[in-house]
């Protein structure tokens, strides 16, 4: 079976080559573009003026990291008292090649689930944020749920999209692997990390018959977005390359997976 791995380009690259050293059939289709804010000077702006006094800057992704590293001024370090949240392993990992102090990074754990959802209910709600300022680092048009939150909880928050995502441009190489995945839709396994790469699938091929796919979803509103987008057989996975080749490894030996739904 073919997996297709839909994160965006440079992060869908790295992945499919740690499947392919895995010994897995990988291909990357890109169904997310990542560009760079519109309001590059509001990002800049976070990092000189409101960062250092910030009890917590939250970034909800590793994208988030990349582009509001990008546009840290020479010189510029982290700030010793402002905490670094991070929705994941991924997201910590890219905290810690930006230079930010292992100590100051606060993530939801290594058993998961890996959202902003587990990282305030383990470890961020206990916190006193009255009068605190915080920053909440995202791309354009992100979930609020934890900015409603920290706001209930008093915090004084400030919302700074540091990436757009934008719908893909195929290249022919991305229009053949589509083209194969419809035409024989059972050899192929699609690995979702965005219910958004998801929704887009969707838009380039409304008609399309994903009931005999099968889809691997990295969190619980992934998958749900999988099924609801008709794929036949959809199982919820963790992060790693290494959880992708357990998950194919149980298929193929046809012992039942927890947490995987046949469509009705």
């Amino acid at each position: 079976m073919r997996v297709i791995v839909t994160r965006p380009e440079a992060q869908g690259a790295a992945f499919v080559q740690r499947l392919q050293a895995l010994g897995i059939d990988a291909v990357a289709l890109p169904l997310i573009e990542i560009a760079a804010a519109v309001d590059s000077q509001r990002v800049r702006a976070a990092w000189a003026d409101d960062l250092p006094h910030c009890a917590l800057a939250m970034f909800v992704s590793a994208n988030a990291v990349t582009h509001f590293f990008g546009t840290r001024a020479a010189g510029q370090e982290w700030p010793r008292r402002t905490l670094a949240g991070s929705s994941g392993p991924g997201t910590s990992a890219a905290l810690r090649a930006a230079g930010v102090p292992p100590a100051q990074i606060v993530d939801p754990g290594p058993e998961g689930p890996f959202d902003t959802d587990t990282l305030w209910q383990r470890h961020l709600a206990a916190r006193d944020w009255a009068g605190q300022r915080v920053l909440l680092l995202r791309g354009e048009g992100g979930r609020d749920w934890l900015a409603t939150q920290l706001r209930q909880a008093g915090a004084r928050l400030d919302i700074v999209a540091t990436y757009r995502r934008l719908p893909p441009a195929l290249s022919q190489a991305g229009r053949d692997v589509l083209a194969h995945a419809r035409r024989d839709p059972g050899a192929h396994c699609w690995h979702f990390s965005s219910g958004e790469a998801v929704d887009n699938l969707a838009r380039l091929c409304p008609d399309a018959d994903w009931s005999r796919a099968r889809a691997l979803a990295t969190h619980a509103r992934i998958a749900a977005r999988a099924r609801e987008s008709g794929f036949g057989r959809v199982a919820e996975v963790g992060l790693r390359a290494e959880d992708v080749a357990a998950a194919l490894a149980r298929d193929v030996d046809g012992r039942a997976e927890a947490g995987d739904s046949p469509r009705r």
